[in-house]
């Protein structure tokens, strides 16, 4: 049990990890109104598809259809703007998402099936946004350790100006500060 937890957590990191590396450069403006027609365009296809089905499963359908638009929006605007913060947004999206459809399911069914099928859909949910919680702590923690290393790299060429004089001084000193601040 605590080893599927453990790898859990390690797929968690690893695709917070990539999601970082994917946001070091962000798409330009053009890709990004691209990305929006094509997400559009999607949906009204995914949307029109639903219109085969019929009671609960035409409502799963669109939820589906909804949730991946809403998904593929928070992650192209992850992309676009390159915040952590937009980054952060997306699992708690996709774990919303997949809240709602699960629950949409427990319709089909009644009774106590329905009200353990709706309590494991919140537990999955609870869990989800646990994950995406931890995902944005560690993002977090690489953000603070970065600037802990940039100001601890200040202190040690400030330090190595402390030895020059006059302008010399004066010069180590603003490129110090324009290389680690």
């Amino acid at each position: 049990m605590n080893t599927h937890r453990f790898m859990k957590h390690a797929l968690a990191l690893a695709a917070l990890l990539a999601a970082a590396g994917a946001l070091a450069a962000p798409i330009n403006r053009t890709d990004y109104l691209a990305g929006k027609d094509r997400i559009s365009a999607d949906y009204k296809v995914d949307k029109a598809a639903c219109g085969q089905t019929t009671a609960n499963a035409k409502d799963i359908c669109m939820l589906q259809a909804k949730g991946k638009e809403a998904v593929a929006r928070a992650e192209l605007e992850a992309g676009y703007t390159g915040k952590p913060a937009d980054a952060a947004k997306v699992p708690v999206v996709r774990a919303d998402t997949d809240f709602k459809i699960a629950k949409e399911r427990c319709d089909d069914l009644a009774g106590n099936p329905k009200a353990s099928c709706r309590t494991e859909a919140k537990a999955a949910h609870e869990k989800a946004l646990a994950d995406a919680k931890l995902s944005k702590t560690v993002g977090e923690a690489q953000q603070d350790s970065a600037t802990d290393k940039r100001h601890a790299d200040f202190v040690v060429a400030r330090q190595k100006c402390d030895s020059l004089t006059g302008d010399a001084q004066s010069a180590c000193i603003v490129s110090a500060k324009a290389r680690f601040e």
